[in-house]
Parts: C-alpha cells; sequence; structure tokens
C-alpha cells in the first residue's frame, strides 16, 4: 500500500484509451497506444523495461499476462475492454480497497484450525487449501449470484457424500419446479426427479444439479461446497451463477485431499462412490475448518498483489463505514 500511496503524492493516474481496434492488436504488432500501455504497466510495476516502443513484443506480451493474472483475468496476450477498465482503476481507489480488506482480514475468526483449513475467497472466485498454514492447492470455484449471495462465515467441513440427493429448496420450487410442471406434466421425470414427502429431490447421477459430490459444513444457511454437471462455467473469468452454494471445479481432488489420511478411501474407490449412483455420506475422522471470506484486494502465496472486481459491491458500503469512524 506504502508503494501506491508513494505514487499518488508523485504522479498522477496514467489512463489508457480504448477503441474496439486495440483488441485487434497481436504479439508483434506495432500501434501507437502501445507506447501509453507500457507506462501504465510500469506505474504499477508489472514492466520494468520502460521505453517508448511501439512495438508489442515479449516483455509488453509478459507484463500484460502478468497484469491479467493479478486482476484475475483470462490469462492471454489480448488487449481487450476487460483489461483496460482495470488499468484505468485510479491508484486511489487500489488504496481504499486495500484499506477495506485490511480492515475485513480483522474479521476473521482465530481458529485452532491445526494449519489445515480450506478459504473461499468470493471475488476471486477460488477455494484455497492449506495445510501446516501453506498453500497445498487451489481450484476455481462458482459462487451465488447478486441476486442470491453467497453468504460470508465460517463452519467445519464434517461430511462427504457421494452421489448424492440434492433437496431442493422450496423457494426453488416455487420459482422454478412448479412453474416448469404447469407447462410440462413431464417436468419432474425429465429432470430426474421425484416427490419425497411433500417436497422434491433430484436423483444421484451424472445429470444431478450437486454433481457427483458433497462437502458439507452444517450452517444455517445452508450452504455447502458442491460438484455440478455445469463445467464450462468455470472457464469463464466471473463466476457467480449459484443459488447460493459453492460449486467446485475439482471436487474429486478435493474428496480425496480430505481423505488423503484414511486408507479406507483411496482415489479408486472414491472414483466408485462418485459414480455408483447410491448416496453414501462418509464422516471425516477431522473436521477441516472452513472460511467464506470476501477479498478484493490480498497478497497471493508468491507475495503478489491482487485486485478483484467487487461482485456484491460492498467495498463501498464498508468504505463509508470506516470513514464514519
Amino acid at each position: 500500500m506504502n508503494v501506491y500511496q508513494s505514487l499518488t503524492s508523485k504522479e498522477k493516474d496514467i489512463m489508457v484509451p480504448y477503441a474496439a481496434k486495440l483488441s485487434l492488436i497481436k504479439p508483434g504488432d506495432t500501434a501507437s497506444v502501445l507506447p501509453i500501455l507500457r507506462k501504465r504497466l510500469t506505474q504499477l510495476g508489472d514492466l520494468t523495461d520502460n521505453t517508448t516502443s511501439k512495438f508489442y513484443d515479449d516483455s509488453l506480451q509478459a507484463a500484460v499476462k502478468r497484469f491479467k493474472t493479478r486482476h484475475g483475468l483470462n490469462v492471454d496476450a489480448q488487449l481487450n475492454k476487460g483489461l483496460v477498465d482495470e488499468l484505468n482503476v485510479p491508484l486511489e481507489k487500489r488504496i481504499q480497497q486495500m484499506i477495506i480488506n485490511l480492515e475485513r482480514l480483522r474479521w476473521i475468526p482465530v481458529d485452532d484450525h491445526g494449519g489445515e483449513f480450506i478459504l473461499v475467497n468470493i471475488p476471486e472466485y477460488k477455494l484455497h487449501y492449506y495445510v501446516d498454514n501453506k498453500l497445498a492447492w487451489n481450484c476455481r470455484v462458482v459462487v451465488g449470484k447478486v441476486m442470491t449471495e453467497t453468504v460470508i462465515f465460517s463452519g467445519h467441513l464434517q461430511y462427504i457424500v457421494f452421489s448424492p440427493y440434492w433437496y431442493i429448496p422450496p423457494s426453488i420450487i416455487k420459482k422454478e419446479i412448479k412453474p416448469g410442471m404447469a407447462r410440462n406434466a413431464n417436468y419432474l421425470a425429465s429432470h430426474n426427479m421425484e416427490w419425497n414427502g411433500g417436497n422434491v429431490r433430484q436423483l444421484p447421477g451424472v445429470k444431478n444439479s450437486l454433481g457427483l459430490v458433497k462437502f458439507i459444513f452444517p450452517n444455517s444457511n445452508n450452504i455447502y461446497l458442491h460438484d455440478t454437471p455445469a463445467k464450462p462455467l468455470f472457464t469463464k473469468e466471473e463466476r457467480a451463477f449459484s443459488h447460493g452454494c459453492i460449486r467446485v471445479g475439482e471436487p474429486r481432488e478435493l474428496a480425496i485431499r480430505l481423505l488423503r489420511n484414511d486408507k479406507q478411501w483411496t482415489p479408486e474407490k472414491i472414483d466408485n462412490a462418485m459414480h455408483r449412483g447410491t448416496e453414501n455420506t462418509v464422516v471425516l475422522k477431522n473436521k477441516v475448518p472452513v472460511y467464506i471470506g470476501y477479498f478484493t484486494a490480498f497478497v497471493d502465496s508468491q507475495g503478489v498483489l491482487n485486485f478483484r472486481k467487487d461482485v456484491y459491491n460492498r467495498d463501498g458500503r464498508l468504505l463509508e463505514l470506516l470513514l464514519q469512524n
């Protein structure tokens, strides 16, 4: 943060102009806008060989990819509007983001997790698995839509359910299932669903909305981690599509990690359980803390400063509260 504060006291923001033709520029091309792009990337610390070259060379391409990585954009050499929008966020706004997220760090509960825990960062759309307080693995996730936000809280992961039923919440039955049934008398069967004591559930299998496995950390919000058949969503930059639960991009790997110390659960047995089509609940020998967080600015495991979009528009409200105090 001190670097950004120092920049704002010495320099003005360098804004990169955007036009549709910018996206046509490819590595190896020359363009008049590239010296400005170079200056902005140098200002932000992503480019070190600051020149006025109009050539889209290897060093500029590497800087573009570094910047995109730090901002959660698809990592390629394309000079698109998403890149320019993030480049042109004022330094002062970035400083505010850092202040806001330093405050959020204070909210993380102090827990005797023994160094093993899961952190899901909503704006980053990622799940991080820590062992011995070090990042051991991460994967992409899909989180709740703006209208059905994923709740920020903590819990303890206690169960893995292979080949799960999906017990459909009453709100979804009212808004989606019943209107579907009104349009199509065969709606339940066509969606692999059945009545279950006055409610509706979806049968286990590859078409189940929870996929082949779910991970339960009991909570009043009824939020959990789960697989999904909608795999293409994990390729998108912004992944807020769910009803509130968290869809895991690599659920098999998560199950293997959670059960790695249980000799009964080999990867082969996990595969079989996921595809058996019969619901099977496994109780973890050791509960694993889970933190659902909301960080739009953070330092990653490599010590690199990252920023993300404020998907639920929460930064502004928190900044107002901080300024009031």
